[in-house]
């Protein structure tokens, strides 16, 4: 099933596997289509299990030089030992970023950097690549990144900023499977801003499972506002969302 709203294509399939499959086919199509224009193709994943599917088949896409990919990561949180597996750095390490031979991996996190330091080090990194491709997801808050309602702001001057993260985001986090009680769950982290992810030129957006049914159907009933972030989606020329039917059932 296929809904458009504004610019925003979304696509719900009976299954994961085959919301997944189809979003790492048309990310790997589009990353193909790019490298036969450009000498390099800059990228930014999200680190969640909602990823899981979408980066399983970018792995296994073909025809796909990943030594010419430059890649980066949305957000991370702040107090977490090095190598906490609820890492986002770690995480994405572990799904993808060891797997793949990329040009370069660009981490949020750096051992003894401040959070000062690693804005200013990665705001250098973002402007010097500017980003071609961004594969997220939306929180059950409606965040992207870690752009809460509360923080969002679709006209930040910042790349990359500090913020707090409010109860729900952190609670998602249990959910997941992540943390085994919000109490675990950083309060503050990076996270890329929404400006940053929107400038890029193609989205695509996975979100799988019954817990971001009531924000998969906001992203498309709710008017264009940081009151739910991923609303800013539906202005963007080139954002398609994809969801299983879990996700998708308030827009069966």
């Amino acid at each position: 099933m296929i809904i458009q709203k504004d610019k925003l294509k979304v696509m719900i399939f009976d299954t994961r596997e085959e919301m997944g499959n189809k979003a790492g086919s048309d990310a790997a199509q589009c990353i193909r289509k790019l490298l036969s224009e450009k000498e390099e193709v800059n990228m930014i994943f999200a680190a969640a299990p909602s990823q899981n599917e979408t980066l399983a088949a970018l792995i296994n896409a073909e025809g796909i030089e990943w030594n010419r990919i430059n890649a980066f990561h949305m957000d991370e949180y702040i107090g977490l030992v090095p190598n906490a597996p609820q890492g986002f750095g770690n995480f994405l390490k572990s799904a993808i970023f060891s797997k793949l031979p990329f040009k370069s991996v660009n981490y949020i996190y750096a051992e003894g950097e401040s959070a000062e330091e690693t804005c200013a080090r990665y705001t250098k990194l973002i402007k010097e690549n500017p980003i071609d491709i961004v594969c997220l997801g939306i929180g059950e808050n409606g965040h992207i990144a870690f752009n809460d309602p509360w923080v969002a702001d679709f006209n930040d001057k910042e790349v990359i900023k500090r913020v707090e993260l409010d109860e729900v985001c952190r609670q998602q986090q249990v959910n997941d499977g992540c943390f085994a009680k919000i109490e675990d769950v950083p309060k503050y982290a990076l996270t890329l801003t929404v400006p940053t992810l929107f400038n890029a030129d193609y989205l695509f957006c996975t979100v799988p499972a019954p817990t971001k049914a009531e924000a998969v159907y906001r992203t498309i009933n709710d008017s264009i506002s940081e009151d739910l972030p991923a609303t800013i989606m539906r202005k963007h020329d080139n954002a398609i969302m994809y969801c299983d039917k879990d996700s998708g059932a308030k827009l069966l």
